[in-house]
């Protein structure tokens, strides 16, 4: 009895405390403007997945023939469309053609009926009328955002253009990001000549004018396609967040958790990317943020130059491009305008959330 008592009188254990990344998620959340732009960039994320499913003129899935086929795949890539398709003559008029040459198929289609390359023709679909062409091209109930000078959908170019808007922030900030926390960590790291030689090499790189660059690859370029771009925007990006690395590996490398690790008999790549690294991600997090955003809005001025992906890339860019060109047509200019503009907003939003959750003088003034 007496034991029990005692047992029941002992303090309960204290509740274990939030790590630093838990602590940094509670501080963003409570950032209503960081919040949503987060939620706008999921959004987006969504949209560039599934936007087969959300608008195109093919299938989503579709039985013929007695075997079951993915025709909306295609729109990731052009090679991925099934080759009994072109044996069987559809010329991409998907609506007519399955269930003449197969009267037991079934097939799922997309919320939209619209073609982000090419323009829809009368009956194409039901009884949904051709899109117009020209200034008589307005949104309307089968154009929700209206056609672009030939008859192809803004819409439908909006939702596939996303894929690439995001594609290119994320691939070319990738390269970016790898390449700089490498060079940043071994310039830190080991400090001397090594820092010394890393340091002018991220010096000279600052000095090349990354859009001179892109246009001079694209001029010598036969063909370029979208890859190029993006590993000339990560080849030139990367400078800034090599200079952070470089920063936060000078500082903690004197800390007494790498002098243990170093004493435990560590090396040199386990000490710096399984102890250090970790601990210096929080502030280059912020660069990368930002970064997405400047590579979509470089993607987006170039494409406006004309120097964007060639067709049928379907690019915001390329609609202002199109807008500059007939003014008159004033939806080639306003949806992706404020699709740019949003988007690079909400990026740049979200690297403000991180920078103020992670970084501990930000912190203290914000409570």
């Amino acid at each position: 009895m007496s034991k029990n008592k005692q047992n029941n009188n002992e303090p309960s254990p204290p509740p274990a405390s939030r790590g630093f990344w838990a602590e940094a998620w509670l501080r963003y959340r409570r950032r209503k403007l960081a919040m949503a732009a987060l939620l706008f960039v999921v959004f987006l994320s969504l949209v560039a997945i599934f936007s087969p499913a959300i608008v195109g003129t093919k299938p989503i899935v579709c039985k013929y023939k007695g075997r079951i086929y993915f025709p909306a795949m295609s729109y990731f890539k052009a090679g991925w469309e099934n080759p009994v398709f072109y044996r069987d003559k559809f010329r991409k008029r998907f609506p007519k053609n399955i269930t003449q040459k197969d009267p037991e198929s079934w097939a799922v289609w997309p919320l939209v009926f619209q073609d982000p390359y090419r323009r829809v023709r009368d009956g194409e679909w039901k009884d949904q009328p051709g899109n117009p062409t020209g200034a008589a091209g307005k949104p309307n109930r089968y154009n929700l955002m209206g056609t672009n000078q030939a008859g192809v959908d803004v819409f439908a170019q909006m939702v596939h253009g996303t894929r690439i808007a995001l594609m290119v922030g994320f691939v070319a900030t990738g390269i970016a990001g790898m390449i700089g926390i490498v060079v940043g960590s071994l310039a830190g790291y080991f400090g001397g000549w090594v820092d010394m030689f890393l340091s002018r090499l991220i010096e000279v790189v600052m000095c090349i004018p990354a859009l001179v660059l892109i246009l001079a690859l694209l001029a010598i370029l036969e063909s370029p396609t979208i890859w190029h771009l993006m590993a000339v925007l990560g080849a030139t990006g990367w400078t800034g967040i090599a200079r952070l690395t470089r920063g936060e590996f000078l500082k903690l490398r004197q800390l007494e958790f790498t002098t243990a690790a170093r004493a435990l008999g560590g090396g040199h790549m386990r000490i710096m990317f399984r102890h250090i690294l970790p601990n210096s991600l929080a502030p280059v997090l912020v660069p990368i943020t930002f970064g997405i955003a400047a590579a979509i809005l470089i993607e987006s001025g170039l494409s406006f130059l004309g120097f964007g992906p060639p067709p049928p890339s379907a690019s915001w860019g390329t609609l202002l491009n199109a807008g500059r060109s007939n003014l008159q047509m004033w939806w080639l200019i306003v949806f992706p305008g404020m699709a740019i503009f949003l988007t690079v907003l909400a990026y740049n939003l979200v690297g403000e959330g991180i920078q103020e959750s992670t970084d501990p003088r930000l912190r203290e003034a914000g409570k």
